[in-house]
């Protein structure tokens, strides 16, 4: 299985992304993490559609976009002509999950479906066939630099284990929390996809700090 980093751009410093996008990808990241909160599904307002496009002419990076918005299908067309290659909505966030999903694939991007803390695995288990990416919330959405919810590794078990028993291929992302100290645990519940905001963008050595995250990713793939 391939591991993934997608460091959070909801952590980088604004006046320099340009700089920090290119330090991250040199460093040999793959993914780059769009946090869109529209202030009212999260409690936080982020950014959205033109940064997307602006940034999306400086860097390579896949682009994961995480949609922190209610009726997130009404935007999904709009977020993929900015340049996401991936889309992951709430299902809290949608009234019909089939029809987002429906609408991702339709637009060309990956699919991705989202939990929060409080919503059981069990809720997402229907559409698990259909999509490319579940994102466990391992923090409450809205804001970063949240400590992580430890409980929340029997979701990413569960999910791993419905994928062996059941042949999905879903990748299985974390985000919120994560850390050099405990990305060891992650990786050992199933996840694949590692998202880090502040330990990544909030340290001083950003290159360094992406680089010892890719290093343990890499020794997990060869385990």
């Amino acid at each position: 299985m391939t591991n993934y980093l997608s460091p959070s751009m909801l952590s980088i410093d604004f006046t320099k992304v340009g700089e920090q996008l290119k330090i991250i990808e040199d460093a040999g990241v793959p993914y780059i993490h769009l946090d869109v909160m529209d202030g009212v599904f999260v409690p936080n307002i982020s950014f959205g559609i033109p940064v997307i496009q602006g940034i999306r002419k400086t860097s390579n990076m896949v682009f994961d976009a995480h949609l922190m918005i209610v009726d997130p299908e009404r935007y999904i067309d709009q977020f993929r002509k900015a340049g996401a290659d991936i889309i992951n909505f709430h299902v809290e966030a949608t009234k019909d999950p089939v029809g987002c999903i429906a609408k991702i694939k339709e637009s060309g991007a990956k699919v991705g479906i989202t939990v929060k803390p409080n919503t059981p695995a069990e809720v997402i288990r229907p559409y698990l066939q259909d999509v490319d990416m579940v994102l466990v919330m391992t923090v409450e959405p809205g804001f970063g630099g949240q400590k992580f919810m430890a409980e929340q590794l029997s979701k990413i078990r569960t999910l791993a284990k419905w994928k062996a028993e059941c042949s999905f291929s879903y990748d299985i992302q974390v985000d919120g929390g994560i850390t050099l100290e405990n990305v060891r645990e992650v990786l050992d519940a199933g996840a694949n996809v590692i998202v880090a905001g502040s330990a990544v963008f909030g340290k001083e050595d950003i290159a360094g700090a992406a680089k010892a995250f890719l290093n343990i990713l890499k020794e997990y793939e060869v385990r």
